[in-house]
């Protein structure tokens, strides 16, 4: 049995650069708030390439998959 994909933000580093958004945008995406928002929490596993993109490109540090 594969472990499923989770993705967690923390919101006191987020600065919402968009990076994430344009890494993985069926994950993440910048709000008309200007604020980040996890589109799917647990992606399919066929997210994961992106997901870890996604991680890597973070500025901040604030993201991070299990």
């Amino acid at each position: 049995m594969s472990r499923k994909l989770r993705v967690i933000v923390d919101r006191d580093l987020c600065d919402a650069h968009g990076r994430c958004a344009e890494a993985a945008p069926a994950v993440f995406a910048i709000g008309e708030d200007d604020q980040m928002h996890i589109l799917d929490e647990t992606p399919d596993e066929s997210e994961r390439a992106n997901v870890e993109k996604a991680v890597q490109r973070c500025p901040k540090g604030a993201l991070r998959c299990e």
